[in-house]
């Protein structure tokens, strides 16, 4: 698919890579928040941040919240912060939709983990960045991801299109993703592809690994469709702009 370099492969485990690039000029029409919003930009991958084992917990709790409901193509999500969850080929409100039932999907000790990860996360952004973790606020739309093969139905299962997600979202500074599956042993097809000038560069997913980048037109990037199995992932991003930040999720 034309990938002319893979910066991580599935079978290697990687403490730290970090590769500086420069910034777009995204951020210069927007309020600067010094301290956070990006002069040095770039892309990292970590498998360090988070274990395999955790990756697993991680993953049982988006298995259990999809299995409540799923998109009728091949792209489902679910985001505890909102409550929305993929169903057919609309959303609802999981928190609403399922009320108190929901005490018998997920316990507190799923979101202490969520929360922790987060946190770790956000660290290790802040360190690669050279920022003050506190400086950044979680922000809209963090969500996990389900895809498989199944044909597109709308176009929220479109997840392969290029796109920006400075332009996509608007209050994204920082993007992170945890993956929760393998390349190639989980399921086949879906490598995130940063789109260079020059070339395109791939990430292959295995489970605890953490990709994090900034978040504007200098990492335009695509997902490749999943030909075979299930990837799973969870999007968690940043924002500078105080006003945009979310709470963690609460049972």
């Amino acid at each position: 698919d034309g990938v002319t370099e893979v910066l991580a492969h599935r079978s290697e485990s990687l403490q730290d890579k970090f590769i500086e690039i420069p910034c777009s000029e995204d951020y210069d029409s927007q309020k600067r928040f010094e301290g956070c919003t990006p002069r040095k930009c770039g892309r990292g991958v970590t498998d360090a941040v988070i274990t395999r084992e955790e990756a697993e917990r991680i993953r049982r709790i988006a298995e259990r919240g999809l299995s409540l409901g799923g998109s009728d193509g091949g792209a489902s999500i679910l985001d505890l912060h909102s409550g929305a969850l993929s169903l057919g080929k609309h959303f609802v409100n999981l928190y609403r939709y399922f009320g108190d039932k929901i005490q018998d999907i997920f316990t507190e000790e799923d979101f202490a983990l969520y929360r922790d990860v987060r946190r770790r996360i956000q660290q290790r952004i802040a360190q690669a960045f050279g920022i003050r973790s506190a400086s950044m606020y979680l922000t809209k739309p963090t969500f996990f991801s389900r895809i498989n093969n199944t044909e597109a139905k709308t176009t929220h299962d479109e997840y392969w299109h290029p796109h920006v997600d400075k332009v996509t979202y608007g209050s994204f500074d920082y993007t992170s993703l945890l993956y929760l599956s393998d390349y190639t042993e989980d399921f086949g097809g879906g490598r995130f592809v940063f789109m260079d000038a020059d070339s395109n560069k791939t990430v292959e997913p295995r489970a605890g690994r953490v990709s994090f980048f900034t978040s504007g037109s200098e990492n335009l990037h695509r997902v490749e469709k999943v030909h075979w199995g299930t990837r799973y992932a969870i999007t968690i991003s940043f924002t500078c702009n105080p006003d945009h930040g979310i709470g963690d999720p609460v049972l």
